[in-house]
């Protein structure tokens, strides 16, 4: 940044430089002022120091423009909040954790600032995952023509996280225009720089990837540190593609006020930080320059201390968070659907498909109708193929490689970047194919944890209006990674939306339900049943299922089952076999929503039949299936004349060999058997 140096000390004016001192010393401070809140038992118990980072954080800050960018600041970016414009009450109020806390209402972890409504994002306590939300919402603004950046910031030794590699890899081969910019400090907590990679300099780890330009500043001097930050950002604005912003930094006090840096740093490498600390030699500069005097700048400083105190003292007073919210901003309000509120109709309108059929469908007439839906993941979008199963089939040809491509096998960046996505305006919506199979959606679940919490984390600011579809189970012959399910382990997060359809008509339902919602939901497709004619229904073209709505698929009043996806088909059958061969009559409850679930719908199903099985195709034990079991026995136990039971697949993976299969997972049979045991008691 030798040559066309836009800002130097004497090419700046005094305003500006003003301005700077400013901003540096008030958030110098307020660094200096956090531990003694935790001291004095008010609260900032987390606490990353910045100090030795003041130049980088000060540029990110000032060339971030909150119309038109977005910025991802981490834990240890108070002083780039501070120039991005957040006041130091609503750094206070962050840091002990008040119901006025900008960035989370006291919900998320100290020392991590946002400001959602002006593009300042809230990001995760998982170093460095913004990476994928930054790379995300640069591909909106790219899709939408905006001309601004995303702004992604991070030490250097979160980018030894594999998710970071993602980010840029996928950034560079979208051309999005993303400024990662790497705070290196030679330290993550005590690991120093060379136990975590052989290159001394993170950047260089990245060096050979085409469309990525990368840049090198002493992110400890605060010109340098603007130069290299505005070159950055214009760079990727005017070439449409990422930029490494690599900032030599030091680190003058310990990572966080959990950690003692005297533990692993000897005296003199103390002393060497310390001599080397940005806001000194910026004062010094300041002074050598004849543009400020000592008195001047005492006075700047005396200023920020009396805008602190004051700020400490309305702080202090603000409410803290009423404990009745914790319910709030769980996960947005769904869709409400007028038509159809209980998700049934009579069977006589639309045409009969494939559950395939409908879900290709559904896709289509969304889509048509919300120009900014987006769809993309593996194998989604070459030629003729849509998808592993070619569900998206003739999409892209539709609607074009704008809204429908292909993403790299990289599951946490598929999901990632769709959070990112949703990020730019509240009607967009993403649709992914989040894995071939649900079995490989296992390297998203970082971002899907992450994902999970966003709404209630923002205090209802931002949620990822994002649908996963994943082709999910058994009774193909697949074996392990083609062949299990994973619904038990999803419907343990809250903020999200699971379901399970296993006929046409409900598949389409629940689509247009989770497309047309606010929110993050896992639509859970059983692949064996896509083109069974078991699965085969009449559907409405207008069919709509709200979440949490269970349906009687049998009626009965001898026994009742509860099941979803695979195994509906297989105990209607069952149920059928048994009528015909006993007389007793078995009713059928098809959850099909599974988070939300319809207790209401089990419960009155269990009153009428005293009688209860619950099948599914996933293992019985740790299986959703104890969840719905336990509702019965908590809350219809005085209806109960047997004992509640259960049938799903053996506590192993699922084999590959037919033989193995069978013996395995749940069918007719398996039903049978349960239903008569049940019956006898």
């Amino acid at each position: 940044m030798s040559q066309n140096r836009k800002y130097t000390l004497d090419n700046t004016d005094k305003e500006t430089l003003t301005k700077w001192y400013q901003l540096m010393t008030l958030g110098r401070q307020l660094d200096e002022k956090a531990p003694n809140y935790l001291k004095q038992a008010l609260g900032w118990s987390y606490h990353a120091p910045y100090a030795g980072h003041d130049g980088i954080q000060l540029a990110i800050g000032q060339v971030f423009n909150r119309e038109t960018d977005f910025l991802f600041p981490y834990y240890r970016d108070m002083l780039t909040a501070i120039s991005a414009g957040l006041t130091a009450e609503e750094i206070i109020l962050n840091g002990i954790s008040k119901a006025a806390d900008p960035a989370s209402g006291g919900r998320h972890m100290s020392n991590h600032f946002a400001k959602p409504e002006w593009n300042i994002q809230n990001v995760s306590s998982a170093t460095g995952n913004h990476t994928l939300h930054a790379a995300g919402v640069a591909r909106s603004i790219k899709i939408y023509n905006q001309p601004g950046v995303a702004i992604s910031s991070q030490g250097e030794s979160s980018t030894s996280e594999g998710y970071v590699f993602e980010a840029i890899n996928g950034a560079s081969k979208e051309k999005l225009p993303v400024v990662f910019v790497f705070q290196d400090n030679q330290y993550g907590i005590s690991v120093p720089q060379r136990d975590q990679s052989a290159n001394r300099r993170a950047a260089e780890n990245y060096r050979g990837i085409a469309n990525l330009r990368i840049m090198y500043c002493d992110g400890k001097n605060v010109f340098d540190s603007m130069n290299t930050m505005d070159a950055a950002k214009a760079h990727a604005i005017q070439h449409s593609e990422p930029v490494i912003v690599h900032a030599n930094c030091v680190r003058i006090l310990s990572h966080s006020n959990s950690d003692k840096h005297e533990l692993y740093r000897d005296e003199n490498e103390r002393h060497c930080v310390r001599m080397s600390d940005p806001l000194t030699r910026f004062r010094i500069q300041l002074v050598h320059s004849k543009k400020f005097t000592e008195e001047e700048l005492n006075n700047l400083d005396k200023e920020a201390k009396k805008i602190i105190s004051a700020a400490h003292k309305v702080a202090l007073v603000s409410p803290d968070p009423d404990p009745s919210t914790i319910l709030d901003f769980v996960s947005p309000v769904p869709y409400i659907s007028t038509k159809y509120p209980e998700g049934l109709h009579d069977g006589t309108k639309g045409e009969k498909l494939k559950l395939i059929q409908a879900l290709n469908q559904t896709l289509k007439d969304e889509f048509r109708l919300n120009p900014d839906t987006y769809m993309f993941g593996q194998d989604m979008a070459n030629k003729e193929k849509g998808g592993i199963f070619n569900v998206s089939k003739g999409m892209q040809q539709e609607f074009g490689e704008g809204r429908i491509f292909n993403a790299p096998i990289a599951e946490d960046y598929i999901l990632g970047t769709a959070n990112g996505m949703t990020r730019f305006n509240d009607q967009i919506r993403v649709v992914v194919e989040g894995a071939e199979f649900a079995d490989y959606f296992w390297p998203a679940m970082e971002q899907l944890v992450d994902s999970s919490h966003d709404y209630w984390r923002s205090n209802g600011k931002f949620s990822p209006n994002v649908i996963v579809r994943l082709a999910s189970g058994g009774y193909i012959g697949g074996g392990l990674y083609h062949s299990q399910n994973i619904e038990a382990t999803l419907t343990t997060f809250p903020g999200l939306r699971v379901v399970y359809p296993a006929y046409a008509d409900d598949a389409a339902g629940l689509l247009r339900t989770a497309m047309r919602s606010k929110g993050l939901t896992l639509f859970l497709e059983p692949k064996a049943l896509y083109n069974d004619p078991l699965s085969e229904a009449m559907v409405p073209d207008d069919f709509e299922v709200p979440f949490g709505k269970a349906r009687v698929r049998r009626e009965g009043k001898d026994l009742s089952v509860f099941t979803y996806g695979n195994t509906l088909p297989m105990c209607v059958i069952a149920a059928n076999k048994i009528q015909e061969e006993t007389g007793k009559e078995i009713e059928v409850v098809d959850l099909r929503s599974l988070l939300p679930l319809d207790e209401e719908t089990i419960l009155k199903s269990v009153e009428k039949t005293s009688r209860a099985l619950v099948v599914h195709e996933d293992k019985v034990f740790a299986g959703f299936g104890g969840e719905v079991v336990s509702l019965i026995t908590e809350k219809a136990f005085k209806w109960l004349d047997a004992p509640v039971k259960r049938v799903g697949s053996t506590f192993t993976p699922v084999g590959f060999n037919r033989i193995l299969e069978k013996a395995i997972l749940p069918n007719v049979e398996k039903i049978t058997l349960a239903m008569k045991e049940i019956l006898e008691f």
